[in-house]
């Protein structure tokens, strides 16, 4: 069956995603931490999938969003809050990345939360285009508060998870790390990378319009 042009590029990121997912979900740190983290996972990509033919995103817009699930699978192979990249770092560089920031904890979930804001933006402003065209200054604020209401949707799933499962596979999907405002800098964090990404593809967009 001849594959369409415009299907093969999306399709070859969702072969090395699912190849990627396959490698990293192999003895994961913690099997039950692994299967709550990818349930959303196993909700957005098939879904994503299904909806190709009635929305389907720009390339870029795919690449971004292959970008933070593949980053996401390494967040649930290791658990969010003992990735070793400061290990990765001092292997590669010689250097702790954690002592030449002065970090004190793992800031991996960090930087997710924040790239979660950058790389999903691309796909939310095209979706905003495509079914509910917004106008004015709207078009720049409403997909910045759709990435904040999921951040908002998602610390509460974290919550109540956390509150079901109790014990250690609370705490590991919860990730704190003895934080007690780690809810509220990890939805900051998603509605800076969501505005930075906004805004950066808005001056982008503009600079291109003929004068």
């Amino acid at each position: 069956m001849r594959i369409p042009a415009a299907a093969r590029f999306p399709l070859a990121l969702l072969g090395v995603f699912l190849l990627v997912f396959s490698l990293l979900g192999i003895a994961p740190r913690y099997r039950e931490d692994w299967l709550l983290e990818n349930v959303l996972v196993l909700l957005a990509v098939p879904g994503l999938v299904l909806a190709w033919r009635d929305l389907r995103f720009s390339n870029a817009a795919y690449a971004c969003l292959f970008a933070f699930f593949v980053l996401h699978e390494v967040g649930a192979h290791y658990t969010y809050s003992e990735v070793p990249y400061d290990a990765w770092s001092v292997a590669l560089t010689g250097h702790s990345l954690d002592a030449a920031l002065g970090f004190e904890r793992n800031h991996y979930d960090r930087l997710l939360h924040f790239l979660y804001g950058v790389l999903l933006m691309p796909a939310t402003v095209e979706l905003f285009r495509a079914k509910a065209p917004p106008r004015g200054v709207w078009v720049v604020l409403l997909p910045v508060f759709f990435i904040m209401g999921h951040s908002v949707a998602y610390e509460m799933v974290e919550w109540l998870a956390a509150e079901i499962f109790g014990g250690d596979l609370g705490q590991a999907y919860l990730g704190t790390q003895g934080d007690p405002w780690d809810a509220q800098k990890d939805m900051a964090l998603a509605t800076a990378g969501a505005l930075v990404a906004r805004l950066g593809l808005h001056v982008a967009a503009a600079s291109r319009r003929p004068a």
